[in-house]
């Protein structure tokens, strides 16, 4: 079950809040639709309820806030617009990376493809899909860590017939196993066709919350439409006849030549029209929403930001929706019957009623029944607000907090790395890159055999080993800003430290491989093209090994950092770069000139620091590694990846502070 309770957004500079003091709940077995017009506030009624938003009010999802939730994704499956995935993703890659983040097993992505009819599409990318197939993905996105509750923003928008109506059968089924569903629609006929009850919008205030039959009787009128190039004349001369038989009907001029005409059929229309020999382009019934829009003087209370009065039952139209009322009526009065027989659910839903208290106090003669088969509006203009200084009187506010990190943060971070062909293309360039160089620099000559192994020449500020082991730790957080798929619903990525080790662990291991091809396959082609001369295995290569293996992987580490704190790949490759043409210069400076102490004896004062011996000679690694940090490019590298780092918990932690 969903309580919502005094969901109201932040007031938007001098215009009323989207959101103001809404409080419905949705029902366990049954779909909920959150009805409204383009900017009434569905979508953010959607956010405040997830989370994403700050303002005030509370939503219960099983008598918890999704923030007191342990494991969100496997309560709530959430569909917010389209599938943020990477377009050069497959469809069952990204199901198995989504798989990871939730923490479920890689099987659960085949269930998933077969239960939203993608199988036949498994392979293909998600960039090519059609709105359809994008819309069955979301929901399989949804649906992945198989949660209770299903929130969903405009489902079957811009679906075809057959297709919103196979999509709506899913959630009919997913309520019919127990869970709970609510999603938006703008469509009158759409909500009263496929929902158990309908809560209605209207300038971001709740006008109405019905069951399905009380909305088909009340709200949907039906209704003639009309086109003709005479559209003014015709409709004068109804509502003329209409007059002088005594009979009240509603002619409403639309758009262009389109008429609607409420009380009638198209009988009268068009015998009216054949009388006066009126050409009709046009004639149909029709069933509408609740009618035609507001007169200025009954909407004016609107504009005033108060709420404005029903109609009357006696204003609408006299004939009813009797094929969709009577069927939404029998479907209502059966689950009634069930809902009755079962006490200990009528009592929890009695107690759930007693959640929804209003906010703020009411008139006496002002009723808002929670329940029932009367519409719930309000039929008083809507109480004062409480003083500011009655804060217990407001509803609690909500705060934005990041999103959870992935449960199995190194799974998750491989299948992001291997499901595109990003760092394939990259590792292939980097090494048809690094062996040119080596081949011209070696006829070249007068270069060192490990800067000619390495092709490093003195012109460019890295190898391209090192350049490419730092795009692709730019990518790992890159794309994850680009393509959010691990938090589509914020548009981020959390910064949190399991996710940066797995990213780090990750990148170290692909920049020592790249690093192992990289100079493996420049010796093989010097071999092959010079003979043995170029490619005899120096003496010290254990410590030249060592400093090729941190520069790449300092390298790849610096555009993790990078990217995860300025948020851009760009932004990750280019702290890169600056690591040779900025830090380094600005080292070299500070350690140049004169120096009158030197580091002579520095592996016997490390043992003399150990209260034991140092195992099989540690203190000479340790003391390489210090020469390598003492360098200028070790220090400035590591002087960088500790500044990037300390912005990067920085960040996390004010993240959290917040």
């Amino acid at each position: 079950m969903i309580q919502a309770i005094g969901l109201t957004s932040n007031p938007r500079q001098e215009l009323p809040p989207a959101v103001d003091d809404v409080s419905f709940e949705a029902r366990t077995g049954r779909v909920t639709a959150l009805l409204g017009a383009e900017a009434a506030g569905k979508t953010t009624a959607l956010r405040l309820m997830l989370e994403l938003q700050q303002g005030r009010g509370i939503t219960y999802f099983r008598g918890r806030p999704l923030h007191r939730i342990a494991q969100p994704t496997r309560e709530v499956g959430v569909l917010l617009g389209d599938v943020p995935g990477h377009p050069a993703r497959s469809v069952r890659g990204h199901l198995r990376m989504l798989c990871a983040a939730a923490g479920v097993p890689v099987q659960r992505a085949d269930d998933v493809l077969e239960a939203v009819g993608l199988v036949s599409l498994r392979d293909q990318r998600l960039g090519t899909l059609s709105r359809g197939m994008d819309r069955r993905l979301g929901l399989g996105c949804a649906l992945v860590a198989d949660p209770h509750t299903l929130v969903l923003d405009g489902p079957a928008e811009g679906l075809s017939a057959r297709e919103g109506a196979w999509l709506h059968g899913i959630l009919r089924a997913h309520a019919g196993q127990g869970g709970t569903v609510l999603f938006t629609t703008a469509d009158p006929k759409e909500a009263a066709r496929t929902a158990d009850r309908v809560v209605t919008l209207e300038a971001g205030r709740l006008v109405a919350d019905q069951e399905v039959a009380d909305f088909a009787r009340t709200r949907l009128r039906p209704r003639v439409a009309v086109r003709s190039p005479h559209a003014v004349r015709l409709g004068a001369l109804l509502a003329k006849e209409a007059r002088a038989g005594q009979r009240s009907i509603e002619v409403v001029k639309e758009d262009g030549n389109r008429l609607s005409v409420y009380g009638s059929n198209c009988a009268d229309v068009g015998e009216t029209a054949y009388r006066h020999s009126i050409l009709v382009h046009q004639l149909a019934d029709e069933v509408g929403d609740a009618g035609p829009p507001e007169r200025p003087e009954t909407a004016e209370p609107a504009a005033r930001g108060e709420r404005a009065e029903p109609r009357p039952p006696e204003a609408q139209a006299t004939t009813s929706t009797e094929g969709l009322g009577e069927a939404a009526t029998d479907r209502a009065t059966a689950r009634d019957a069930e809902e009755q027989a079962d006490s200990t659910a009528e009592g929890q839903v009695e107690a759930a009623r007693s959640l929804l208290v209003p906010l703020a106090p009411l008139e006496a003669d002002d009723t808002i029944p929670f329940e029932g088969d009367a519409v719930r509006v309000t039929g008083a203009p809507p109480a004062r607000p409480a003083p500011r200084d009655a804060v217990s009187s407001l509803p609690p506010p909500i705060t934005v907090r990041p999103s959870r990190s992935p449960l199995r943060p190194l799974r998750y971070e491989l299948r992001r790395l291997l499901g595109v062909g990003t760092g394939y293309l990259a590792l292939a360039a980097v090494l048809a890159t690094s062996a040119l160089i080596c081949v011209f620099l070696a006829r070249a000559g007068h270069t060192p055999q490990p800067r000619l192994l390495a092709a490093w020449p003195q012109e460019l500020p890295l190898p391209p080993a090192a350049l490419g082991a730092g795009l692709l730790g730019a990518l790992a957080f890159g794309d994850e800003f680009r393509h959010p798929a691990l938090a589509a619903d914020r548009g981020t990525v959390p910064r949190r430290l399991g996710l940066l080790a797995a990213k780090l662990l990750v990148a170290a291991a692909t920049a020592l491989l790249l690093g192992s091809l990289a100079v493996a396959s420049d010796a093989a082609l010097l071999h092959l093209v010079y003979g043995n001369e170029l490619t005899r295995v120096p003496a010290d290569w254990l410590s030249l090994s060592a400093s090729w293996g941190a520069l790449v992987t300092g390298c790849a580490w610096a555009g993790v950092l990078a990217a995860g704190v300025f948020r851009s790949t760009t932004a990750g490759l280019a702290a890169v770069l600056a690591v040779p043409i900025i830090v380094v210069p600005v080292v070299q400076k500070a350690v140049e000139g004169p120096s009158v102490r030197s580091a002579a004896g520095l592996p016997g004062r490390l043992r003399d620091l150990a209260l034991v011996q140092w195992p099989f000679g540690a203190e000479r690694y340790l003391a390489a590694g210090v020469r390598m940090i003492a360098q200028p490019v070790g220090g400035a590298l590591m002087l960088s990846l500790t500044a990037l780092l300390c912005a990067y918990l920085l960040m996390a932690m004010r993240t959290r502070v917040r």
